[in-house]
């Protein structure tokens, strides 16, 4: 669909930004691109800059697996994205994925009817329903659905399907025999599952792959109709009867590509506009684009953004970067000698887990022990399992008031958390001496920067805020940096106080419920941090703190459906495995690609952590008459 647009949207990026560019075209659409290169010939792009290469998936997966590649953008299905994701995940080739969405078109009783109807039209029936964005499942208020149905009905009386070259024509053909097969079969599913399927008395061209303009009324939220993206010319109508109901429903899929909210009460829109879980919202309008505006989803529609500048981050990288380049090897502190020898005092605290704002014990109730530098016992640990991990993503899935609290509260949180924290240096420089055996200015330096980069992420909470766009058509678009959810965090073993907070405080500033795997040599710095947690008021939920061997918690979190997203600061081999297992969700990973980090670089903190931490909304609100 749409293969100039598309094109336009990652060759023009990546060559403004200095990349050059290899464009595999969809199989079935190949011409625009041919054009486009014959263009680049005679403007006289130097050879190589751009170059085009045609042919069918297996010539795109040959592609994908090829070296050389720096960064992959993807339009398409979202199963071929996980296949690309998958294919990927041994690499640190950067991955933009704008896959499949089950738009939400949200029709209130106060909304002006005939508008929406036009807007239903623009909607589902542009480019014969073949449009990722497409608002294919119409939720209208019970109060105006029967007189939202007779009108857009009478509408689609009068829609013309025919050659879409005849610019007289509404809808044309769909681009293949195998794509209409599938509208089909999916159509005969949705009526066996209880829709009443609609369809205008028009007529249709004798040969071509067309398909008549279809109303499913009365669907099942389950229905095949409104979970699966059909890409064909087929609305799916369900009703509500409060906001609240509107958004469970709209916000019941898997996708999260766009949303369009149709109300004459503005409070109410903008109510609504920032729950829906989609990367764009159109109030009173739909398929509205602009190159300054960013375009992309969240959920299985995929990550990374089209447009505008977060589009243009998607194709360069910082000349300053904390990762080093060196190879990060776990530690092997159990190859060391030991002793059975406690320090300091024989009255042993427990180390116990950290979740839901509880300190809690190992469901498996199982321990290891944790030893100093010098080989004498620092303590024992608990050894997370499956359960743990289950039951501290819940929690964090029930804390939903943390990703709602606004940036100057959670400033307010992370000072206190700092002013706490402070209130432990010696405590906290004493128990790095013993675990890592490091001098004292050493273990003074690491406690001062890990303090000091608590009041950096408190003093960012509430700035790091998005723009406004004034695109042309006269509306305003404002973007909004939203938290990605519930995010798995795996620490490394390098500096485990610096590097322990370095990941979590901006997970925390953008708002981020988080389960955190600390050091796995040296968990107890981080267990001696729960206290500080406890009485800085951080919601219970917010911040969940497991200890246990990295490759097995990673083996649960990479794989859980309920997680957003996964931070692995770990060896190259954890990062892909992470990456491998994320494909079901297609959840966003982040990590160091199995790298040194420099945890004192300034680089090490700051705006790209809080971007990676963060997805952007664009909301597009027209104003005038």
């Amino acid at each position: 669909n749409f293969p100039l647009l598309m094109l336009a949207w990652k060759v023009a990026p990546a060559l403004a930004c200095g990349n050059t560019v290899l464009l595999k075209p969809a199989e079935q659409t190949p011409l625009t691109a041919i054009w486009f290169a014959e263009c680049c010939h005679r403007i006289g792009l130097p050879a190589g800059v751009f170059q085009l290469l045609t042919g069918d998936g297996r010539t795109g997966e040959e592609l994908v697996c090829s070296n050389g590649l720096d960064k992959i953008a993807f339009t398409g299905s979202t199963s071929v994205g996980k296949r690309i994701r998958e294919l990927t995940a041994d690499s640190d080739c950067k991955l933009t994925l704008e896959l499949g969405g089950k738009s939400p078109f949200i029709v209130f009783e106060d909304a002006d009817l005939d508008a929406a109807v036009e807007g239903v039209v623009d909607a589902i029936w542009l480019n014969q329903g073949e449009v990722c964005c497409a608002g294919s499942r119409l939720l209208l208020q019970e109060s105006i659905a029967e007189k939202m149905v007779g009108k857009l009905q009478q509408r689609m009386q009068q829609l013309r399907v025919g050659n879409p070259l005849d610019k007289a024509i509404d809808i044309g053909s769909l681009v293949s025999k195998v794509q209409l097969e599938r509208v089909k079969r999916m159509t005969t599913e949705g009526a066996e599952n209880g829709a009443t399927l609609w369809q205008p008395q028009i007529s249709l061209p004798e040969t071509g792959c067309f398909f008549a303009p279809t109303l499913a009324i009365d669907v099942d939220p389950s229905s095949v109709l409104a979970q699966e993206e059909i890409f064909g010319p087929i609305a799916a109508t369900m009703t509500f009867r409060t906001p609240s109901e509107a958004l469970e429903l709209a916000n019941n899929t898997i996708y999260g590509l766009a949303g369009s909210v149709w109300s004459e009460n503005i409070n109410q829109a903008l109510h609504l506009a920032p729950s829906l879980q989609a990367g764009v919202v159109w109030v009173n309008c739909t398929n509205q684009f602009d190159a300054a505006c960013g375009f992309g989803g969240y959920r299985e529609s995929g990550f990374g953004r089209e447009g505008g500048r977060e589009g243009l981050l998607e194709y360069i990288k910082p000349k300053v970067t904390a990762f080093t380049g060196k190879k990060l090897k776990r530690l092997d502190v159990q190859g060391l000698s030991h002793t059975t020898t406690l320090v300091g005092s024989e009255i042993h605290r427990t180390a116990k887990f950290f979740i839901a704002g509880k300190q809690a014990r190992p469901d498996g109730g199982t321990v290891r022990p944790v030893w100093n530098k010098d080989g004498s016992l620092a303590g024992t640990v608990g050894q997370g399992n499956r359960k743990d991990l289950r039951n501290a993503v819940e929690a964090a899935q029930k804390t939903s008031s943390w990703s709602k609290s606004s940036g100057h509260l959670r400033a307010q949180i992370l000072f206190y958390f700092a002013e706490n924290l402070s209130l432990r240096r010696q405590e906290l420089e004493t128990r790095l001496q013993q675990l890592l055996g490091c001098k004292s200015n050493e273990a003074q330096q690491e406690v001062d920067s890990s303090i000091q980069r608590c009041f950096h992420y408190a003093a960012w909470a509430d700035k790091f805020e998005g723009v406004l766009h004034q695109p042309p058509q006269g509306l305003l678009v404002p973007v909004l940096n939203e938290p990605l959810g519930v995010i798995g965090l795996i620490c490394p073993d390098e500096n485990p106080l610096l590097s322990f907070l370095s990941i979590l405080l901006p997970s925390l500033a953008a708002g981020n419920r988080s389960i955190v795997i600390p050091s796995h040599s040296y968990p107890l710095i981080a267990n001696d941090l729960i206290q500080v947690m406890e009485t800085s008021d951080l919601p219970a939920g917010a911040v969940n703190l497991i200890s246990g061997n990295p490759a097995e918690m990673i083996q649960t979190l990479a794989a859980h459906e309920d997680l957003d997203g996964i931070w692995v600061f770990g060896t190259a081999e954890e990062v892909r495995h992470a990456k491998h297992l994320s494909t079901s969700n297609l959840k966003r990973v982040w990590g160091n690609e199995g790298q040194v980090v420099d945890w004192y670089s300034p680089a090490a903190q700051g705006r790209e952590w809080l971007r990676q931490a963060s997805q952007s909304k664009n909301i597009w609100i027209p104003f005038g008459e």
